[in-house]
């Protein structure tokens, strides 16, 4: 049999990536939630929230694309 089949696509350093992506989006959308203004129009809720989400998913993207270190 072949044990390339058996093996997980991800190591454990994509999985930690990606919970630490998870948090990040967490933490945007928290942060926007925080915006004092009427309907989110704060700094918060448009531009610092918004941001860090969008950070939050490039890392998400990167630790699904990258490489295991043991391949």
């Amino acid at each position: 049999m072949n044990s390339k089949k058996n093996e997980l696509p991800f190591s454990a350093s994509n999985y930690t990536t990606m919970l630490i992506g998870i948090a990040v989006i967490l933490a945007g959308f928290l942060i926007m939630s925080f915006d004092s203004e009427e309907f989110g129009f704060g700094f918060l809720g448009l531009t610092l929230g918004p941001i860090v989400t969008v950070v939050g998913f490039v890392i998400e993207f990167w630790a699904i694309l990258r490489k295991p270190a043991n391949s």
